[in-house]
């Protein structure tokens, strides 16, 4: 008799989860009550993504001139980003939900909850369904956090997921939150000619990123005409006469027409019946799990950002996946756990930041012992040749082996080249072997090279 899989949460880690252990066997049911692939991919994610590579583009018309073009003009068209958008969601909705049914995966339409340790129940238009599985996946994910000092309105107060796109194009935007999630809109809007008040909390924007990466990405900032309000705690958000008005706690007042709030997130577990199934819920409300991705019953898995660890659709997907084989019995022989340190992420800001692996920072704090190389896009003919020589590779190496331990890139198609440096820091590669491939002239990739000799 095949293993029973229940998952609950079709995101990136239940979509790949419920896709390979069909594969492998299993009859899995997938319950979802949004949209397949995820509510965090679907309503932030990818619409981010395909504003700011609009934004891109205008950018870009705008360095024309230094590339031999006259007369460039790129100006947005709202409705037509404002249709864009679900159609590309829409798109991948289907797919996933083709790839599903393809693998013989039952797809229910609802909203699940444990009933016991081994029963869900869901509740549909039809009326409840019950489920009953060997093992189950939790992977319901999360959703924006709001303070208790803002009141979204929807309309001038808003949340991340109230954005993509908001309801008009913001005069004046103040986003409050310079993590990963605020430095993207504040790049998207800019870019659209909205000026932009970004309310940062600390010393610099992106804390816990590299100092040199987070002030590479200020100066870009600044040089756009973004202001900042470093070492400045949003306290209250008032409406005003056409706009809003937001008070820090150091006095400070910032003026707009519109706010976004990007100050993190909350878990999706209530409701979800833990207690009725034995689950541990710490703090915060996420379910603490192993290697394995196994809460505190063994037999039920949490995934993606209920899971509390790397909240990244690609480390959701790879949870799903290494649950899927655990589900089937492959972790016995030849199965990898899955390493969080060694995540690559991106942030999709102009110019693009990626990382991966030991940052610098974080080297010296540990008295590791590292070697640190840097090369500046300003040395690479494919840099110069697009017009756009801003940033740098820096790569962190063991002095003594030579293994590439981490690295940071700063430029245009970062999110692309971390990659190589993603495979090497999972491969234990050496800048030996970084150096010694045969890489394509002119290309940005050759800075890697240039940084790994």
């Amino acid at each position: 008799m095949p293993v029973r899989f229940v998952i609950v949460g079709g995101g990136p880690a239940g979509v790949n989860a419920a896709t390979h252990a069909a594969r492998l066997g299993a009859e899995v049911a997938l319950v979802e009550r949004d949209v397949m692939g995820g509510a965090a991919n679907l309503w932030d994610c990818i619409p981010s993504k395909a504003m700011i590579a609009t934004g891109g583009v205008m950018s870009l018309v705008r360095r024309a001139p230094a590339m031999g073009l006259t007369d460039p003009d790129a100006r947005l068209d709202f409705d037509a980003l404002r249709h864009r958008i679900p159609a590309i969601t829409g798109h991948l909705e289907r797919a996933w939900t083709e790839l599903l049914r393809s693998q013989g995966v039952r797809v229910v339409a609802g909203t699940g909850r444990m009933k016991g340790p081994h029963q869900v129940v869901v509740d549909t238009a039809g009326g409840l369904v019950e489920l009953d599985g060997d093992a189950v996946l939790l992977s319901t994910g999360s959703r924006p956090r709001v303070p208790d000092w803002a009141e979204v309105d929807g309309e001038r107060i808003l949340t991340t997921r109230q954005a993509y796109p908001p309801p008009e194009l913001p005069e004046h935007l103040i986003v409050v939150g310079s993590g990963v999630t605020g430095v993207e809109f504040t790049h998207m809007f800019r870019s659209f000619g909205a000026k932009v008040t970004l309310i940062v909390s600390r010393q610099q924007v992106l804390p816990g990123k590299d100092p040199e990466v987070a002030a590479a990405l200020e100066d870009d900032f600044l040089r756009t005409g973004v202001v900042l309000y470093k070492g400045a705690r949003a306290k209250a958000i008032e409406r005003a006469a056409g706009g809003v008005v937001v008070h820090c706690d150091d006095g400070r007042q910032a003026r707009g027409t519109h706010v976004l709030l990007a100050v993190g997130s909350l878990p999706n577990s209530e409701g979800l019946g833990l207690e009725a199934a034995g689950v541990d819920v710490d703090g915060r409300g996420y379910v603490p799990v192993n290697q394995h991705c196994q809460s505190s019953v063994a037999h039920i898995y949490a995934a993606g950002d209920l899971s509390g660890r790397l909240p990244l659709a690609s480390v959701g997907m790879m949870q799903g996946r290494k649950v899927a084989e655990h589900v089937m019995g492959l972790h016995t022989r030849q199965h990898r756990h899955l390493d969080y340190d060694k995540a690559a992420s991106a942030i999709f800001t102009e110019p693009e930041i990626a990382d991966v692996g030991l940052a610098e920072a974080e080297a010296f704090a540990m008295g590791r012992k590292i070697r640190v190389t840097k090369v500046p896009f300003a040395a690479s003919a494919r840099a110069l040749i697009e017009g756009d020589p801003r940033g740098f590779v820096k790569i962190i190496s063991d002095p003594a082996t030579g293994v590439v331990l981490g690295g940071s890139i700063v430029g245009q198609n970062a999110s692309e080249l971390i990659s190589v440096l993603a495979l090497a820091v999972t491969a234990n590669l050496k800048v030996t072997d970084i150096v010694e491939s045969l890489l394509v002239h002119p290309a940005l990739a050759e800075a890697l090279a240039d940084a790994a000799e």
